[in-house]
């Protein structure tokens, strides 16, 4: 499903190199559940940026499903992130303006698809995370943790290959968190492969692999060579990325 090797980012400007992901190797499998842990800084959104093809790569090959991106243009970017990957963020990212439905309409628009089928899409999403009766109810009218269900739906309604998730449950309490979790598990058994990036241990330990990204190199604790390889550290003097710096540069194009 997703093939890293030795891919590089560095951000420059006219002062500063800053070298956010170093050689990182990294496969998954179609139908993985893996979750990435890593220290503030340590260039986990950067992987994750690159992963659901927000940003560019500095070096390295990255293949997509079999596709290698790296020649793609921005356009052939955006319709296959579309197509192939869903994406759930800490902080959800609903449009307030809009309904539970209505939010889940906009990236499908995009694609084009019959209204009948988009309908039928939506409302089996919803259904599915258990927001089926509040299908027209606003985002500012929910919980939390319906609110990270309601952007779950949003992205499952896309029927992705791939789903990212970063820090799905920061921003809920420990009962709204499980519940999220149990939830993006219950996706995972259905064929869906998740990528989760998480500070919580509990939450990593609970995903069938877990990737420890430290000053932009991946390390697999669950110690498997063959699918991920670290490569050697480079110098301590060199600038570490930090997420900021990252998502400084990204643009979230959920909706687009």
């Amino acid at each position: 499903m997703l093939d890293m090797r030795q891919v590089t980012k560095v951000y420059r400007t006219e002062l500063v190199e800053t070298h956010a992901l170093r050689s990182l190797d990294l496969h998954v499998r179609d139908g993985e559940f893996v979750a990435v842990t890593g220290p503030s800084g340590s260039g986990k959104t950067t992987f994750l940026n690159i992963a659901g093809l927000l940003e560019t790569f500095t070096g390295g090959e990255y293949k997509l499903d079999g596709e290698d991106v790296r020649g793609l243009s921005d356009d052939a970017r955006s319709r296959l992130r579309n197509q192939k990957i869903g994406f759930i963020f800490q902080s959800f990212n609903l449009i307030p303006d809009l309904n539970l439905f209505d939010n889940c309409d906009v990236p499908l628009r995009y694609r084009r698809m019959p209204a009948a089928e988009r309908k039928q899409r939506i409302e089996q999403a919803l259904t599915q995370v258990g927001l089926g009766s509040r299908m027209k109810h606003y985002p500012a009218e929910l919980s939390g943790g319906q609110q990270q269900r309601a952007a779950i739906a949003r992205a499952l309604a896309g029927t992705p290959r791939l789903l990212l998730a970063d820090e799905p449950t920061g921003n809920l309490d420990s009962q709204m968190a499980r519940g999220v979790m149990e939830l993006l598990e219950e996706i995972n058994a259905a064929g869906t492969t998740i990528i989760m990036v998480t500070h919580d241990p509990e939450l990593a330990a609970r995903a069938q692999r877990n990737v420890h990204i430290v000053d932009g190199m991946a390390t697999d604790l669950t110690a498997e060579p063959s699918l991920i390889r670290a490569p050697t550290p480079m110098s301590s003097t060199m600038d570490h990325a930090t997420d900021d710096a990252a998502s400084a540069g990204a643009v979230d194009t959920t909706h687009a």
